[in-house]
């Protein structure tokens, strides 16, 4: 590994965001779920929660199309809606679902420099009422237009670069957040130990 390489892989994990993470609930285009862990990727989220509870297991998540941002993130994955809300619990604070309700909050009243996990349900159903029930809320992407509902990698994406905006503005990029044991692991599996 070249010195270059080392300082680019070193910064990107100065700057991984240890209080964001998000839930794919029963996504079913296997580009779609690549399409957002590119996107986590760009904005620092290390962690993402894919839950399966209607679908086999994923056997890949379309490489391509992720341009490997695989490689390069934690994927934790379930099929079980209970065991994955209690080990997302277990490291972020708040959850909330992308579902349209009247007491929905606004994404941006939504304050991202505190631990959240945000969860984005399938193309065609949204998220589970099982999982609704195990959130602390739900919030709404602000539309102008006829139709109330963005492609999940697009609501993702929209959703994320928020929490980026408001987690720059606070900071939280200027500082590694991942605990030492994380940080360790990172850098075991993006084979800093072979560079040294």
């Amino acid at each position: 590994m070249t010195p270059e390489r080392t300082d680019k892989l070193l910064k990107v994990l100065h700057q991984r965001q240890s209080n964001l993470t998000l839930i794919m609930e029963n996504v079913q285009d296997p580009h779609n779920i690549s399409a957002v862990l590119r996107t986590c990727d760009a904005v620092g989220i290390q962690e993402v929660y894919v839950l399966s509870t209607e679908l086999p297991k994923y056997k890949h998540f379309g490489y391509k199309s992720s341009s490997s941002a695989i490689k390069w993130l934690t994927i934790h994955e379930y099929n079980d809606v209970q065991k994955c809300v209690a080990d997302v619990r277990k490291k972020f604070k708040t959850i909330l679902t992308t579902h349209l309700t009247s007491d929905a909050i606004d994404l941006h009243a939504i304050d991202f420099t505190q631990s959240i996990a945000l969860v984005f349900g399938n193309e065609h159903n949204g998220v589970s009422e099982e999982l609704r029930g195990l959130a602390d809320g739900n919030f709404i992407i602000p539309q102008m237009g006829i139709i109330q509902s963005l492609n999940i990698s697009v609501a993702c994406a929209v959703t994320i670069y928020e929490a980026m905006r408001q987690k720059r503005n606070a900071g939280h990029y200027d500082a590694c957040s991942l605990p030492a044991e994380q940080l360790a692991q990172l850098k075991t599996e993006w084979g800093f130990e072979e560079a040294e």
